[in-house]
């Protein structure tokens, strides 16, 4: 391996052996600096250990002398959770006077089992941060200037309030943040919602959106289906679009051990990955195809009798169509054309996937990010049908989210079509929150624009750039967006960077709420265009605590919660994210409407809600997905007894809280939701959705009955003997409510209090939880009925999943044959084009001017836009440089060489400078970019443009600076995974 020094490194300085074989161990092939250069450059000194650490801390943290590091002083254990993926680690903060002074890894958690990724391991240093934003700012002539909190915010609600008379509530745009806790998050959306707009949106849009249509459309719920752990009790498993080993590297222990046991393990990717290299077999797929080889599978499966013809009968909707369509088109001469795999790797996978039962899929943003995402989402679904490896241990879909709370977020946060616990934006819904939140239904109508307007799903975060550039007479709306929150979100994760320079321009407002200014602190200040910069746009920077600085639940992949401790108090001027919530409000005279049912308590003299008393409220309203049994004190009681939970299935055998006497026997660590009913009822989560060998008081359950009873004269409800074990009801059946409990005689199980609230609703909003407490723990039936699972989803664009090539591809022969979407109109409040952009580039033939397809995807030292991350030095160490992997066939037909400086040139025109690796990890067609990147323009530094100390360590191209127009046909999810580009030496 190649391994040299950049050219403004010390010349004579060398690596340890340790650092040496960590990079090779890596696979680092690019220039990079020792250790000791590196943090010499990062301004931390060669006493670095004790600089960042600790020594300038405890004057921050105005803790006791230098005795009290020696262990004289207040010594504390918090228990939090990382922040950088969704596995969920456990860690041991040890706080000494008020200072964070090292970490370790909960050994008894059941979910990270004592280990962390290189994240994990550096986690301290995101609270204690030498780079964090550390006051309110403003842009002034081009430079962020320091002011106090209260000039910030009076200027903020005051330029919010003139846009809502100029231009009304619509006009602003609410970007929140997967990394809120579930309390943040919830509130939010109900901050929105009291503005009065559904303009509101996070990281989910354009990570699993596609996953939560897809899933929930076909069988129920939009999330993963088993844990973790109970991939241990897979035989086989199949990643395809994730690199656990990067993504989710402590995940792996699981699939680690899963193989110990004999599970084969395939890996399907356009790239051959960290993760590929664990695998029984690797499959190199062409980018966007993996409808093609899933239904490819699905050929071999049915040709060979193969499926589960009694599961599909009992639980399943319309496979017969599938089978009809797949072996119409996706014979093996059609597959291996449309995505590269010959017939005999075809016929193997689908025989392992057959002789090892159960099996299991994974997927994550590979599959996701693309115009047909949701088909992609639901080709992997009916796979898992036709196997019967659905609502069963070992099988099922794990779905692995990216940031800490992806899945808190997308169930309880701010939606753009629904509100909390996707209860969707029609008039019912908006009553039940009313109710819950204690405020009268027509005040909040009267914030909106219109009636109309509060049923009418918002922009996405995807689109938020052509809510500000678009036409106005073709946006669904009264004005154009005119201000934009950013609260908590990286723009160099979305798709098109040059339109939002532009849109970022032409706002009125911007706000940037993060601990670390994100890369939108430096794209606002960088000069733009003349004709695109609003000279009245007011820019401010707003000092976010972090999660570590505040306490709250989170919700891992699994669907686990877990509480967090504060570690320690707010750094420098920076305040919760509820806080500022809460300040927001109060300038624009609804705090009391917003905060009523919360306790106050002070954080540094000011007014904070309590987050128990959010979780409360969550707990009073979300009944649809179960968020409703995990209180504050179970939650916490779970979190100090964490060895009580078995590490493969998540199930407690007994124990009791020493404190509170709280019996865990029978509950899933963390009440995976559904954990339904009230805290008294002491449901114990779901650890395998849809299980029918459990009955539903100990997890168990069936498909949801969402969709109706009947569809083209057939029965959508599951066949008879399909129930869960033990229920009373043996048939399919509707969901719950009043008329169906009457009809069964069980009405009267109701107290006399909760018939009064329980009249005339059903099981998602009976506020009581009376009806669930009855048909569950009296009945064994489950609130959401019995159905079938879809195989046809007849409300999609697509109602069996369709192969459509990308808009922007490199096969013009496969886009004529496989074309895509037709244009819409008013989709998601914007007119969004399919056809119309895919036809010109073929007309033009822009796939010779740009004839590499470009993909992106993570690393294991990175994490979402990078800009927290790369400013932790012990990170920012392990990978200095942006770059491009290109294929050594590839590189030498343009006279490139490994570690070169490489221009990479999209079809949008951007030119990103990045260094090339050569690699046979992608093939002759495909280069590949990590997406953590920011900080560099088109081969310029944007050090001058963030708030001085407070930019990242590590800075350059973001992928997306380049990456093109294109969504999905359902959620709007930005295309990422497959655009074109070409790449020239620098």
């Amino acid at each position: 391996m190649l391994l040299t020094k950049k050219s403004s490194g010390t010349s004579g300085a060398t690596s340890s052996p340790f650092i040496h074989s960590l990079r090779r161990g890596l696979s680092q092939a690019l220039p990079t600096l020792d250790r000791r250069s590196f943090l010499r450059r990062s301004g931390l000194g060669v006493g670095v250990g004790l600089a960042a650490s600790q020594l300038s801390l405890v004057q921050k943290a105005q803790a006791a002398t230098a005795k009290s590091i020696t262990g004289a002083g207040k010594v504390e254990v918090k228990r939090t959770i990382c922040t950088h993926c969704s596995v969920g680690c456990a860690v041991d903060a040890v706080v000494e006077n008020g200072v964070w002074v090292r970490q370790e890894p909960v050994f008894d958690s059941p979910i990270n089992l004592g280990a962390h990724c290189a994240k994990g391991a550096a986690i301290r240093e995101h609270g204690h941060g030498e780079f964090r934003l550390r006051y309110p700012m403003k842009l002034v002539n081009g430079k962020y200037e320091r002011i106090s909190w209260d000039v910030a915010l009076n200027e903020i609600s005051a330029k919010m309030l003139d846009l809502r008379k100029s231009s009304g509530p619509d006009s602003i745009y609410y970007v929140g943040s997967s990394k809120h806790n579930n309390e943040q998050a919830y509130l939010l959306r109900k901050f929105v919602s009291f503005w009065g707009t559904n303009n509101c949106d996070h990281q989910a849009r354009i990570c699993h959106s596609t996953t939560v249509a897809g899933v929930a459309n076909t069988w129920g719920y939009g999330a993963m289906t088993n844990s973790y752990n109970d991939m241990q009790n897979s035989k086989v498993a199949l990643y395809i679009g994730s690199n656990a080993a990067e993504a989710h590297p402590v995940s792996m222990l699981h699939m680690l051990h899963a193989k110990e046991n004999g599970c084969k393990m395939i890996v399907v990717d356009p790239r051959f990955t960290r993760t590929a290299a664990k695998a029984d077999e690797f499959v190199r797929i062409r980018s966007g195809t993996d409808i093609p080889f899933l239904f490819g599978l699905i050929y071999h499966i049915f040709k060979n009798g193969w499926e589960d013809k009694k599961y599909i009968n009992d639980r399943v909707y319309g496979m017969e169509a599938v089978k009809a369509d797949v072996m119409a088109k996706w014979t093996p001469d059609k597959v291996e054309e449309a995505c590269g795999v010959k017939e005999p790797q075809m016929f193997k996978i689908a025989k392992m996937l057959h002789d090892n039962n159960p099996g299991t899929i994974v997927w994550c943003m590979g599959q996701t990010q693309h115009t047909i995402g949701n088909a992609m989402v639901r080709a992997s679904c009916i796979l898992q049908l036709a196997l019967g490896n659905v609502g069963k241990t070992g099988g099922g879909t794990n779905i692995f989210r990216g940031h800490d709370n992806v899945q808190g977020a997308t169930d309880v946060g701010p939606n753009p079509d629904s509100l909390p616990g996707y209860y969707g934006l029609a008039e019912g819904s908006w009553k039940h929150f009313a109710n819950t939140w204690g405020v009268d239904f027509e005040w909040i109508k009267k914030q909106f624009a219109s009636p109309a307007m509060m049923g009418k799903n918002g922009i996405t975060v995807s689109r938020w750039i052509d809510g500000v550039l678009e036409n106005n007479e073709l946006i669904d709306q009264d004005s154009n967006l005119r201000g934009v929150f950013y609260w908590g979100h990286a723009p160099n994760s979305q798709t098109r960077g040059l339109d939002m320079k532009r849109a970022m321009d032409k706002l009125d407002l911007l706000v940037v709420v993060d601990p670390y200014p994100s890369a939108t602190a430096a794209m606002a200040a960088m000069p733009g265009k003349a004709e695109d910069l609003n000279p009245n746009r007011a820019v401010y920077l707003l000092p976010a605590a972090t999660q570590f600085e505040t306490s709250g639940s989170c919700t891992a992949s699994n669907r686990s919660l877990q509480w967090r401790e504060k570690v320690i108090e707010p750094l420098w001027e920076s305040r919760s994210d509820h806080m500022i919530m809460h300040q927001l409000a109060e300038k624009l005279g609804f705090a009391k409407e917003l905060s009523k049912n919360y306790k106050m308590q002070k954080v540094g003299g000011m007014d904070e809600p309590v987050p128990e008393d959010i979780l409360r409220e969550i707990n009073k309203c979300v009944w649809t997905i179960g968020y409703t049994g995990q209180s504050p004190e179970r939650l916490k009681a779970h979190m100090k007894n964490m060895n009580l939970f078995d590490v493969k299935t998540l199930k407690a055998k007994g124990g009791k809280d020493k404190e509170t006497g709280y019996d865990f026997t029978g509950d899933y660590f963390g009440l995976p939701w559904p954990c339904y009913g009230t805290p008294e009822m002491k449901h114990p989560g779901s650890s395998n959705l849809y299980d029918t060998s459990k009955h539903v008081m100990d997890g168990g359950g069936n498909f949801r009955a969402n969709f109706g009873v009947e569809r083209d004269g057939k029965s959508l409800l599951a066949e008879d003997g399909s129930h869960s074990m033990g229920a009373d009801i043996t048939t399919g059946y509707p969901e719950l409510d009043h008329i169906l409990l009457k009809k069964l005689g069980w009405w009267d199980e109701l107290t006399e209090a909760e018939k009064a609230k329980a009249e005339g609703k059903n099981w998602k909003t009976d506020s009581s939880g009376g009806m669930i407490r009855v048909f569950m723990k009296g009945h064994g039936c489950h609130p959401f009925g019995n159905a079938k699972a879809r195989a046809v989803v007849w409300n999609f664009p697509d109602p069996i999943p369709q192969h459509r090539e990308p808009l922007y591809g490199t096969r013009p022969d496969l886009m004529a044959k496989y074309p895509t979407h037709d244009d819409r109109k008013a989709f998601w409040r914007l007119p969004t084009l399919f056809k119309t952009v895919q036809d010109k580039n073929i007309a033009d033939k822009v796939h010779e001017k740009y004839p590499l397809i470009l993909t992106s995807g993570r690393l294991v030292e990175y994490e979402g836009g990078g800009e927290e991350t790369r400013a932790n030095p012990w990170l920012a160490e392990l990978q200095q440089e942006a770059y491009v992997e290109i294929h050594p066939k590839t590189a030498a037909d343009r006279g490139i060489r490994n570690g070169d400086r490489v221009w990479l040139t999209g079809a949008t025109g951007a030119r990103l400078d990045v260094q090339a690796m050569v690699t046979e990890r992608v093939d002759t067609a495909t280069v590949w970019m990590p997406f953590h990147f920011s900080g560099r323009w088109q081969g310029a530094d944007m050090l001058a443009h963030y708030p001085k100390g407070a930019a990242p360590i590590v800075r350059g191209e973001a992928v997306n600076t380049a990456t093109t127009y294109g969504y999905d046909s359902v959620t709007m999810m930005q295309e990422t995974k497959t655009t074109i580009c070409n790449i020239e030496k620098a």
